[in-house]
């Protein structure tokens, strides 16, 4: 039966790519704190991933590691496959592997430009069109959630905000947020909740090397004057794929610290 705390999520069954570290790994936690089993995803790091799945097992929770490259169609259809097999039909879908490959324009290199392009914004169409599919096979239980699945794409404060030296990056973010908002506007009617989160500056491996030589720097461009963390990630990703959030449908939620109310104009106007 459906807990009467809305925010939990009793009874039903995550996959998260990219979860054998950082964003991913928080959030896969934190669904699994709030009732779900949870499918850990990882394409090159079981060892990471067992990890995630021990830390969830040993708090009582539920998941399983799966492998898969969001960015190769068999891949993700045999991803989803043993997500199921191994924890039931799919609930919830976090669409968040990601890769970075950082240049100036003048060097960037197509195979950089093509190998974000397909992880980012082709994965993130490839997770989420098999998401889709799942959801609708599976049918709705409205004892364990109101929606008929719950899909969450992890943007990014560069789907609105430019970021020179990283355009491939950037433009594989906004097309995730045109992505998200067409595919809500889609499936909406079928009981189908689309949104993303959108962090800000996080502390992963993938900006280690930047906060380690820029950290003032970063901290200029943060309001709220600290840098974030997984978890801040996390928790909100668990809140707004359970049935408090069941009325936001086809949104952005932006947890960046205030990044986004571009700091450098305060006194500037």
């Amino acid at each position: 039966m459906a807990s009467t705390d809305p925010t939990r999520l009793g009874g039903q069954a995550a996959l998260v790519t990219g979860a054998s570290s950082g964003i991913g790994r928080a959030s896969a936690i934190a669904f699994a704190a709030a009732g779900a089993a949870v499918a850990v995803n990882y394409r090159g790091s079981p060892d990471e991933a067992d990890a995630v799945v021990a830390e969830i097992e040993k708090a009582g929770g539920r998941a399983v590691a799966v492998q898969g490259d969001v960015s190769k169609e068999d891949e993700v259809a045999a991803m989803f496959d043993e997500a199921e097999k191994a924890l039931g039909p799919l609930d919830i879908v976090m669409s968040n592997a990601g890769i970075q490959k950082d240049a100036r324009i003048g060097e960037m290199s197509l195979d950089h430009w093509n190998a974000v392009i397909a992880v980012n914004l082709t994965g993130g169409f490839l997770v989420g069109r098999e998401a889709i599919k799942r959801f609708r096979a599976k049918g709705r239980r409205p004892d364990v959630s109101r929606a008929l699945g719950k899909l969450v794409f992890d943007s990014s404060v560069h789907q609105i905000i430019p970021w020179a030296f990283h355009v491939n990056y950037a433009a594989a973010k906004g097309g995730i947020h045109m992505l998200m908002q067409s595919l809500a506007q889609e499936v909406a009617e079928e009981g189908i909740r689309v949104n993303a989160v959108a962090p800000g500056a996080i502390a992963t491996a993938i900006n280690a090397e930047e906060r380690k030589d820029n950290e003032a720097e970063m901290l200029k461009l943060i309001p709220y004057g600290r840098i974030g963390d997984p978890q801040d990630i996390g928790r909100v990703v668990s809140w707004l794929v359970s049935d408090a959030a069941d009325y936001i449908v086809g949104q952005t939620i932006f947890a960046d610290g205030g990044m986004t109310l571009y700091p450098g104009f305060r006194g500037n106007g």
